[in-house]
C-alpha cells in the first residue's frame, strides 16, 4: 500500500495533467483527502489511492464547470476586471465643473479669452500669439496670467 505522501502526489499530479495551477491543485487535493476522510468514517474504500484521485479529479471537473458559468466569481485579479469608467455623481460632477468653467471664460474679455485659448488650447508660443494679435510678447505674457489667475480665483468660489 503507498504511502499518504504518494497518495496525495499522485492525485496532484492528475489534476495537474487537467491544467490546474499548482496552488489550485494542492487546494484540490487537500478538500478531496478531506472528503475521502469523512467519506471513510460510514464506508468501506477498497483504493484510497484511487478514491483519492478520483475525488481530486471530480473536484477539478466541478471547478472548471463552475469558473465556465461564471468566470468572474472566483476571480482573483478584481483590478483587471473592474470598471475605470468613473461612476455617474462624478461624470455630473465634472460636467458642472466644466459648466463653471465656461461662465469663467465668459466674464473675460474677447480678446482676453481669445488669446488664452490660443496659449492653452492651440499650445501656440507667445510670440506666435503676439504676431497674429499685433501685440508685444510681454503684454500676450500679462494677458495670458491675468486671465489664468482670474479664473482660478473664479474656480476657487465653485
Amino acid at each position: 500500500m503507498p504511502s499518504l505522501a504518494e497518495m496525495l502526489a499522485k492525485a496532484r499530479r492528475a489534476v495537474l495533467r487537467r491544467g490546474v495551477s499548482e496552488e489550485d491543485a494542492d487546494e484540490l487535493v487537500q478538500d478531496a483527502f478531506l472528503k475521502i476522510e469523512h467519506y471513510e468514517q460510514s464506508h468501506a474504500a477498497r483504493s484510497k489511492e484511487a478514491l483519492l484521485v478520483t475525488a481530486a479529479v471530480n473536484l477539478s471537473i466541478d471547478r472548471a464547470r463552475s469558473r465556465a458559468r461564471a468566470p468572474f466569481v472566483d476571480h482573483t485579479d478584481v483590478q483587471a476586471i473592474a470598471d475605470h469608467a468613473p461612476d455617474p455623481a462624478q461624470i455630473v460632477e465634472a460636467q458642472a465643473r466644466l459648466r463653471h468653467a465656461a461662465e469663467g471664460l465668459d466674464q473675460l474679455s474677447e480678446r482676453t479669452r481669445r488669446i488664452l485659448l490660443k496659449r492653452r488650447l492651440e499650445n501656440l508660443s507667445f510670440a506666435e500669439i503676439a504676431a497674429s494679435e499685433g501685440m508685444s510678447v510681454a503684454a500676450v505674457e500679462k494677458q495670458v496670467a491675468r486671465a489664468t489667475l482670474q479664473l482660478m480665483q473664479w474656480m476657487a468660489e465653485w
